[in-house]
């Protein structure tokens, strides 16, 4: 019995002495795992909560934008930016804003939505669609320059077909038709058939003087 209180001393004195050297620095590393546990819920939470208000904002927006009531969307899209901006939802709600904000005759708040999307570079496509988009306000601005600019900029290679069809509107615009046909022709045969837009593309060919099904089969 004596042997045993003896061991069990000094594993004891074993234990304080361990606390001793260690003690401070595991009640640090435990608070610390506590804390970073904490945060990684907190933010799960703060994000979860920011994804459910974009959704129901940007189901509003929708709603706007089917009405066509510009100063809703107006509204709603501010309260989107200032509650959501870093979600997926805030950027698409951009690009629908941007459009309706430009049928509604108001091109400078369009073109800030706009930015809004190629300002935060988290989606490419989303971003390649918003700059095709701004190219095509600085086109119906006049703004021949800027628009030539905008589609000289990268964009993903899946969009190329779109930045060569409104090359071509510019070239037609600054009257280098031979420039706008090409640009069209490599539009058109860079777009699969069933997409619905070849259709656009082919009519500007047309108008052109240029049966581009003609010049496959030749």
């Amino acid at each position: 019995m004596a042997a045993y209180d003896l061991e069990e001393q000094e594993q004891l004195a074993q234990l304080k002495a361990f606390w001793a050297r260690w003690g401070n620095l595991i009640t640090w590393a435990v608070t610390l795992a506590l804390l970073v546990y904490a945060g990684w819920q907190g933010w799960n939470y703060w994000q979860q909560r920011q994804a459910v208000q974009a959704t129901a904002l940007l189901d509003e927006l929708e709603q706007a934008a089917q009405g066509g009531d510009v100063e809703r969307v107006r509204r709603v899209w501010a309260d989107l930016q200032a509650q959501a901006a870093r979600t997926e939802q805030a950027r698409l709600g951009a690009l629908l804003a941007a459009r309706v904000l430009a049928q509604g005759g108001q091109a400078d708040d369009a073109r800030a939505a706009l930015a809004f999307v190629v300002q935060r570079r988290d989606d490419d496509e989303l971003a390649a669609v918003a700059r095709l988009r701004q190219a095509g306000l600085a086109l119906d601005a006049g703004q021949l320059d800027e628009a030539e600019r905008l589609l000289q900029q990268p964009l993903p290679e899946a969009w190329a077909p779109w930045r060569a069809d409104r090359l071509g509107d510019v070239r037609q615009r600054q009257g280098q038709l031979d420039a706008a046909r090409e640009a069209y022709l490599q539009a058109w045969r860079a777009l699969p058939a069933e997409v619905g837009y070849r259709a656009i593309v082919e009519a500007k060919l047309n108008a052109l003087g240029v049966d581009p099904g003609a010049q496959e089969q030749r």
